[in-house]
Protein backbone atom coordinates (compact mmCIF):
# COMPACT_ATOMS: atom_id res chain seq x y z
CA UNK A 1 0.00 0.00 0.00
CA UNK A 2 1.35 3.65 -0.76
CA UNK A 3 1.00 6.57 1.05
CA UNK A 4 0.49 9.98 -0.72
CA UNK A 5 1.87 13.21 0.65
CA UNK A 6 -0.31 16.33 1.23
CA UNK A 7 0.68 19.84 1.36
CA UNK A 8 -2.63 20.95 2.64
CA UNK A 9 -2.85 24.01 5.13
CA UNK A 10 -4.55 24.59 8.19
CA UNK A 11 -7.16 26.97 8.09
CA UNK A 12 -4.92 29.60 9.62
CA UNK A 13 -1.91 29.20 7.67
CA UNK A 14 -4.78 29.52 4.65
CA UNK A 15 -5.85 32.83 6.21
CA UNK A 16 -2.22 34.15 7.18
CA UNK A 17 -1.09 33.62 3.65
CA UNK A 18 -4.35 34.75 1.75
CA UNK A 19 -3.99 38.08 3.32
CA UNK A 20 -0.05 38.91 4.97
CA UNK A 21 0.91 39.64 0.74
CA UNK A 22 -2.16 41.75 0.40
CA UNK A 23 -1.91 44.09 4.01
CA UNK A 24 -1.27 46.95 1.82
CA UNK A 25 -3.94 46.50 -0.40
CA UNK A 26 -6.41 46.43 2.77
CA UNK A 27 -5.29 49.73 3.70
CA UNK A 28 -5.91 51.56 0.87
CA UNK A 29 -8.93 49.05 0.13
CA UNK A 30 -12.17 51.86 0.00
CA UNK A 31 -14.44 49.37 1.31
CA UNK A 32 -12.44 48.63 4.35
CA UNK A 33 -11.30 52.35 4.73
CA UNK A 34 -14.68 53.97 4.82
CA UNK A 35 -18.01 53.42 5.44
CA UNK A 36 -20.87 54.16 7.85
CA UNK A 37 -20.41 50.93 9.97
CA UNK A 38 -16.89 51.82 10.77
CA UNK A 39 -17.90 55.54 11.40
CA UNK A 40 -20.56 53.17 14.04
CA UNK A 41 -18.20 51.89 15.61
CA UNK A 42 -15.90 54.96 16.44
CA UNK A 43 -19.23 56.59 18.20
CA UNK A 44 -19.96 53.67 20.19
CA UNK A 45 -16.17 54.09 22.29
CA UNK A 46 -16.39 58.07 22.03
CA UNK A 47 -16.52 59.34 25.47
CA UNK A 48 -14.77 56.25 26.53
CA UNK A 49 -10.97 57.58 27.60
CA UNK A 50 -10.60 54.49 30.25
CA UNK A 51 -11.66 51.84 28.20
CA UNK A 52 -9.88 48.68 26.63
CA UNK A 53 -10.24 47.56 23.79
CA UNK A 54 -9.98 44.26 21.15
CA UNK A 55 -9.77 44.83 17.46
CA UNK A 56 -10.32 41.38 16.94
CA UNK A 57 -9.43 40.38 13.51
CA UNK A 58 -7.74 43.67 12.93
CA UNK A 59 -6.72 43.42 9.11
CA UNK A 60 -5.02 46.54 8.08
CA UNK A 61 -6.09 47.84 11.14
CA UNK A 62 -8.97 50.17 10.46
CA UNK A 63 -10.93 50.11 13.62
CA UNK A 64 -7.80 50.67 15.46
CA UNK A 65 -6.66 53.83 14.14
CA UNK A 66 -10.47 54.79 14.58
CA UNK A 67 -10.93 54.25 18.05
CA UNK A 68 -7.88 54.84 19.04
CA UNK A 69 -8.02 58.83 19.28
CA UNK A 70 -11.20 58.02 21.98
CA UNK A 71 -9.92 55.04 24.51
CA UNK A 72 -7.33 54.25 26.68
CA UNK A 73 -5.57 51.04 24.86
CA UNK A 74 -6.63 49.49 21.68
CA UNK A 75 -4.96 46.05 21.20
CA UNK A 76 -5.00 45.21 17.23
CA UNK A 77 -5.18 41.25 17.14
CA UNK A 78 -4.70 39.18 13.97
CA UNK A 79 -3.49 35.72 12.39
CA UNK A 80 -0.99 37.87 9.81
CA UNK A 81 2.10 39.34 11.14
CA UNK A 82 2.21 41.03 8.19
CA UNK A 83 -1.34 42.74 8.63
CA UNK A 84 0.05 43.57 11.92
CA UNK A 85 3.27 45.12 10.71
CA UNK A 86 1.10 47.49 8.56
CA UNK A 87 -1.01 48.49 12.10
CA UNK A 88 2.28 49.26 13.92
CA UNK A 89 3.87 51.45 10.86
CA UNK A 90 0.55 53.32 10.38
CA UNK A 91 -0.29 53.99 13.98
CA UNK A 92 3.42 55.12 14.34
CA UNK A 93 2.86 57.60 11.20
CA UNK A 94 -0.49 58.93 12.72
CA UNK A 95 0.75 59.24 15.97
CA UNK A 96 -1.86 56.84 18.02
CA UNK A 97 0.86 55.67 20.62
CA UNK A 98 -1.92 53.49 22.39
CA UNK A 99 -2.57 50.81 19.94
CA UNK A 100 -0.87 47.44 20.60
CA UNK A 101 -0.63 44.52 18.37
CA UNK A 102 -0.58 40.88 19.12
CA UNK A 103 -0.75 37.88 16.58
CA UNK A 104 -3.09 34.46 17.44
CA UNK A 105 -6.32 33.38 16.25
CA UNK A 106 -9.98 34.09 17.17
CA UNK A 107 -10.72 30.83 18.88
CA UNK A 108 -7.72 31.00 21.30
CA UNK A 109 -7.55 34.98 22.78
CA UNK A 110 -4.12 35.07 25.10
CA UNK A 111 -6.25 37.61 27.01
CA UNK A 112 -7.59 37.33 30.89
CA UNK A 113 -10.59 36.57 31.68
CA UNK A 114 -13.22 40.33 31.81
CA UNK A 115 -10.11 42.14 30.17
CA UNK A 116 -11.79 44.29 27.71
CA UNK A 117 -14.48 46.96 27.73
CA UNK A 118 -15.11 46.36 24.09
CA UNK A 119 -14.58 43.76 21.31
CA UNK A 120 -15.14 45.02 17.82
CA UNK A 121 -14.72 42.67 14.63
CA UNK A 122 -15.13 43.84 11.21
CA UNK A 123 -14.89 41.75 8.02
CA UNK A 124 -13.21 38.81 9.97
CA UNK A 125 -15.52 35.98 11.48
CA UNK A 126 -16.28 35.10 8.37
CA UNK A 127 -12.46 33.52 8.00
CA UNK A 128 -13.36 32.01 11.70
CA UNK A 129 -13.00 28.41 11.38
CA UNK A 130 -15.16 27.79 14.22
CA UNK A 131 -17.50 30.98 14.86
CA UNK A 132 -18.70 29.68 18.64
CA UNK A 133 -15.70 29.12 20.00
CA UNK A 134 -14.42 32.87 18.74
CA UNK A 135 -17.76 34.29 20.19
CA UNK A 136 -17.23 31.79 23.18
CA UNK A 137 -14.17 33.43 23.82
CA UNK A 138 -15.23 36.82 23.28
CA UNK A 139 -17.78 36.45 26.03
CA UNK A 140 -14.67 35.73 28.07
CA UNK A 141 -12.81 38.37 27.85
CA UNK A 142 -15.34 40.65 27.91
CA UNK A 143 -16.02 42.74 31.07
CA UNK A 144 -19.65 42.41 32.73
CA UNK A 145 -20.34 45.40 31.24
CA UNK A 146 -18.65 45.14 28.12
CA UNK A 147 -19.88 45.04 24.75
CA UNK A 148 -19.16 43.66 21.65
CA UNK A 149 -19.89 44.57 17.62
CA UNK A 150 -19.35 42.47 14.69
CA UNK A 151 -19.80 44.11 10.94
CA UNK A 152 -19.65 40.92 8.71
CA UNK A 153 -21.07 39.75 5.19
CA UNK A 154 -24.16 38.29 5.73
CA UNK A 155 -25.84 34.78 3.67
CA UNK A 156 -29.23 35.95 2.22
CA UNK A 157 -30.34 32.96 4.02
CA UNK A 158 -32.22 31.02 0.79
CA UNK A 159 -30.69 27.43 -0.08
CA UNK A 160 -29.76 28.61 -3.30
CA UNK A 161 -28.70 32.35 -2.73
CA UNK A 162 -26.44 30.76 -0.13
CA UNK A 163 -25.25 28.38 -2.02
CA UNK A 164 -24.06 30.79 -4.55
CA UNK A 165 -22.86 33.17 -2.11
CA UNK A 166 -20.39 30.85 -0.64
CA UNK A 167 -19.33 29.51 -3.41
CA UNK A 168 -18.12 32.83 -5.40
CA UNK A 169 -16.71 33.96 -2.33
CA UNK A 170 -14.11 30.29 -2.15
CA UNK A 171 -12.92 30.99 -5.60
CA UNK A 172 -12.41 34.67 -4.91
CA UNK A 173 -10.63 33.46 -1.48
CA UNK A 174 -9.80 30.09 0.24
CA UNK A 175 -9.79 30.93 3.13
CA UNK A 176 -13.19 31.92 2.93
CA UNK A 177 -15.06 29.65 5.70
CA UNK A 178 -19.26 30.89 5.65
CA UNK A 179 -20.87 33.78 5.18
CA UNK A 180 -23.62 33.62 7.80
CA UNK A 181 -27.05 34.56 7.48
CA UNK A 182 -28.31 36.99 10.16
CA UNK A 183 -30.63 34.24 12.32
CA UNK A 184 -27.09 32.13 12.53
CA UNK A 185 -25.49 35.05 13.71
CA UNK A 186 -28.09 35.99 16.32
CA UNK A 187 -28.42 32.01 17.74
CA UNK A 188 -24.80 31.78 17.93
CA UNK A 189 -24.35 35.16 20.05
CA UNK A 190 -27.32 33.73 22.08
CA UNK A 191 -25.16 30.30 22.42
CA UNK A 192 -21.95 31.91 23.48
CA UNK A 193 -23.82 34.08 26.76
CA UNK A 194 -24.21 37.29 24.64
CA UNK A 195 -27.12 39.14 24.01
CA UNK A 196 -28.02 40.88 20.99
CA UNK A 197 -29.24 44.73 21.47
CA UNK A 198 -29.12 46.07 18.21
CA UNK A 199 -28.71 44.39 14.42
CA UNK A 200 -28.99 46.71 10.94
CA UNK A 201 -28.52 45.05 7.45
CA UNK A 202 -26.89 46.81 4.49
CA UNK A 203 -25.62 46.47 1.00
CA UNK A 204 -22.25 47.67 -0.34
CA UNK A 205 -21.55 47.46 -4.09
CA UNK A 206 -18.83 45.37 -4.93
CA UNK A 207 -16.72 46.42 -8.14
CA UNK A 208 -15.83 42.57 -9.60
CA UNK A 209 -12.23 43.66 -10.93
CA UNK A 210 -11.32 45.51 -7.51
CA UNK A 211 -12.59 42.43 -5.37
CA UNK A 212 -10.91 40.06 -7.37
CA UNK A 213 -7.48 41.89 -7.56
CA UNK A 214 -7.39 42.54 -3.95
CA UNK A 215 -7.32 39.15 -2.99
CA UNK A 216 -4.98 38.24 -6.34
CA UNK A 217 -7.49 35.81 -7.39
CA UNK A 218 -6.04 33.36 -9.86
CA UNK A 219 -7.49 33.75 -13.51
CA UNK A 220 -8.98 30.46 -13.34
CA UNK A 221 -10.62 31.31 -10.30
CA UNK A 222 -11.80 34.80 -11.31
CA UNK A 223 -13.26 33.12 -14.90
CA UNK A 224 -15.25 30.49 -12.95
CA UNK A 225 -16.92 33.07 -10.71
CA UNK A 226 -17.85 34.57 -14.32
CA UNK A 227 -18.89 31.78 -15.52
CA UNK A 228 -20.88 30.92 -12.08
CA UNK A 229 -22.37 34.48 -12.43
CA UNK A 230 -23.60 34.20 -15.72
CA UNK A 231 -25.07 30.44 -15.44
CA UNK A 232 -27.22 31.67 -12.16
CA UNK A 233 -31.11 31.86 -12.50
CA UNK A 234 -33.00 34.84 -13.21
CA UNK A 235 -33.93 34.81 -9.06
CA UNK A 236 -29.93 34.62 -7.95
CA UNK A 237 -28.85 37.66 -10.76
CA UNK A 238 -31.77 39.70 -9.86
CA UNK A 239 -30.92 39.27 -5.43
CA UNK A 240 -27.64 40.17 -6.20
CA UNK A 241 -27.78 42.84 -8.96
CA UNK A 242 -25.10 41.38 -11.16
CA UNK A 243 -24.56 43.14 -13.63
CA UNK A 244 -22.29 42.96 -17.58
CA UNK A 245 -18.97 43.25 -15.66
CA UNK A 246 -19.79 41.25 -12.88
CA UNK A 247 -20.13 43.73 -10.12
CA UNK A 248 -22.45 42.66 -7.56
CA UNK A 249 -24.68 43.99 -4.01
CA UNK A 250 -23.28 42.39 -1.35
CA UNK A 251 -25.35 41.95 2.52
CA UNK A 252 -23.77 43.29 5.42
CA UNK A 253 -24.95 43.06 8.86
CA UNK A 254 -23.71 45.09 12.26
CA UNK A 255 -24.49 43.89 15.16
CA UNK A 256 -23.76 45.12 18.88
CA UNK A 257 -23.52 42.37 21.93
CA UNK A 258 -23.48 42.83 25.53
CA UNK A 259 -22.66 40.21 28.20
CA UNK A 260 -25.91 38.42 29.04
CA UNK A 261 -26.62 39.26 33.41
CA UNK A 262 -28.18 36.12 35.18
Amino acid sequence: MTTHQTNHKTQEDLVSGQFGSRAAAYLSSAVHAQGRDLESLAALVRNKPQAKVLDLGCGAGHVSFHVAPHVREVVAYDLSAEMLDVVERTAAQRGLTNIATQAGAAEHLPFADASFDYVLSRYSAHHWRDLDAGLREIARVLKPAGTAAFVDSVSPGLPLLDTYLQAVEMLRDPSHVRSYARAEWIAAINRAGLMPTTAEQFRLRMQFDVWTERMRTPKVQSDAIRALQKAMSETVARYFEIDADGNFNLDIVSIQASRATL
